[in-house]
């Protein structure tokens, strides 16, 4: 009897099972759901994660091609711009070479001109230095031309009256040894000159006198010639008494034309000789009678042909 019973009550709890599960499908179905829903979100979330993993893989691998890509890219450009810039470097340096050799002929030719300009400059210097020359020439003739068309009537006086070579004016004889060929001479030795022809030297007393002889050797004045090498002994010395000036006929000077600060008997200087000058009134100088100049000699004229 309990075997039955027990079998009874086995099956009992088997329906009981069956009526509880068969109750209850609508929350196990639901559950079974949920469960599979949940099988489904963790497989597609497994997805996910292999994709991501799998681009990732990818993105790894495209920067590693794209390294050695870079890297090869710049070996081979390396070598190219390397190649290129010794190149460019080659073409620098022989432009440079040539803007030197350039250079260096530009400086050579503008050495050559400034040569040429210093001698064209020094050529023309010269030039007008002579032009000048010529220009001094040219008054010293003009004046020498006025001179000696005034000086003619003179001259034909002079042949009349006096020996020739001397000259006619204020009624007396006067020799002025403006030529070259007459070498200067002191005042003695000027002195015997004249005293040889028959006269001496000029006795210059008179105002009249002092500006005709002035006039005539202001006109025959050498420009080149310093002007105390210009002077023409006169008769005029302080040779007897110092201080005391005489002319050779013994006469006391009256009026002198002394320049500034003469006389000053400087170096012993008892002779007086008269100078080429703008102004008249300061021709004489007391010199050194030792001293060599030029002379202005005079004699009375020919009587006869009075």
């Amino acid at each position: 009897m309990e075997p039955r019973e027990n079998a009874f009550s086995t099956y009992n709890k088997l329906v009981s099972q069956d009526e509880i599960i068969e109750d209850e499908s609508p929350l196990y179905q639901e559950k079974q759901q949920v469960s599979l829903t949940t099988v489904r979100t963790g497989s597609t979330l497994n997805h996910y994660k292999l994709l991501v993993l799998g681009l990732a893989v990818l993105a790894v691998i495209l920067l590693v091609v794209d390294i050695g890509l870079g890297v090869y890219y710049y070996k081979l450009s390396e070598g190219k711009i390397g190649k290129d810039i010794s190149n460019e470097f080659a073409k620098l340096q022989g432009s440079y070479n040539a803007a030197l050799q350039s250079r260096e002929a530009a400086k050579e030719q503008l050495e050559k001109e400034i040569k040429d300009q210093t001698i064209t400059k020094w050529e023309l210097d010269h030039q007008l230095r002579r032009t000048k020359d010529y220009e001094k020439q040219t008054e010293k003739l003009q004046l020498d031309i006025a001179a000696l068309k005034s000086h003619l009537p003179m001259l034909r006086e002079g042949c009349r009256h006096c020996l020739p070579g001397w000259t006619f004016m204020n009624s007396l004889c006067y020799f002025f040894p403006f030529s070259d060929s007459y070498s200067s001479t002191t005042w003695l030795d000027a002195r015997a000159f004249c005293k040889r022809h028959g006269g001496d030297l000029a006795v210059i007393n008179s105002k009249e006198k002092h500006m005709t002889i002035m006039n005539l050797i202001n006109h025959y004045q050498d420009p080149s010639r310093p002007i105390h090498q210009s002077g023409f002994w006169i008769a005029l010395t302080d040779v007897d008494e110092e201080g005391i000036w005489r002319w050779v006929d013994g006469t006391r000077l009256s009026e002198g034309y002394w320049n500034d600060g003469e006389p000053n008997n400087q170096n012993n200087e008892d002779c007086v000789a008269t100078y080429p000058r703008n102004n008249p009134f300061k021709a004489w100088n007391d010199v050194s009678c030792t001293y060599h100049l030029k002379w202005i000699c005079e004699m009375e004229p020919n009587i006869r042909s009075l």
